[in-house]
């Protein structure tokens, strides 16, 4: 065998590899992808939550309660929908950290204290010994704002991750593709080559003049 026809040999292997990997990455980004929606479903985050998300109400709702101008405000809308894909779940996380600043005065989880103090300052304190206590145990009590951002911020990023995990399989079922056509396409080439070969052989033999056979 010479080494063209080595060659010709490889890149249909090589199409092969190609395909199989390209099939192989689309039915995993697929599985992937239905695992997320599956995964939101769960979550029954339904039509009766999402009231009031829309940016015109949540800009309203954040004059009220006196956030300032420099928080951003979500530009999606996802109110009387089911949310049950990863747009819609990145839209709603927008929403409840909006609704988690409202809560803590603007304020978000490094600008707070780890105990409640005795005006119910969202601020809160570290201090023991400004702190409020548990008349009970004498502890101080914890910062309720604080606990809301920490609820918030565990809740947002999983929705946030649903919504980056999904676009990796969007992005997994597109280099699946390309794969998948760069194999055909490896393929393709290298039997055009065999083909041109094995006909350029058998144009030579045709042109090759007969010697007579004498007796």
């Amino acid at each position: 065998m010479n080494t063209r026809k080595l060659f010709e040999y490889g890149g249909i292997v090589a199409g092969v590899i190609l395909i199989a990997f390209g099939i192989g990455a689309v039915v995993m980004s697929v599985n992937g992808h239905n695992t997320v929606v599956d995964s939101l479903k769960q979550e029954k985050i339904t039509k009766e939550v999402t009231a009031g998300m829309t940016p015109s109400q949540i800009a309203k709702d954040a004059k009220v309660a006196g956030l300032p101008d420099t928080i951003p405000l979500p530009t999606c809308s996802v109110e009387g929908k089911d949310i049950d894909s990863s747009s819609r779940a990145r839209c709603f996380a927008e929403y409840m950290r909006v609704h988690a600043l409202e809560a803590t005065g603007g304020l978000t989880y490094s600008q707070m204290g780890r105990y409640a103090t005795k005006d119910g300052n969202p601020k809160g304190t570290n201090d023991f010994a400004a702190a409020q206590t548990d008349p009970k145990t004498g502890r101080p009590v914890s910062n309720g704002a604080r606990a809301i951002w920490e609820t918030e911020t565990a809740l947002s990023t999983a929705l946030n991750v649903s919504f980056m995990a999904d676009n990796l399989a969007l992005f997994g079922i597109v280099v699946g593709i390309a794969l998948l056509l760069s194999g055909i396409g490896f393929m393709i080439l290298a039997s055009l080559g065999l083909g041109g070969a094995a006909r350029a052989a058998k144009a030579a033999e045709a042109q090759r003049p007969t010697v007579p056979v004498t007796g």
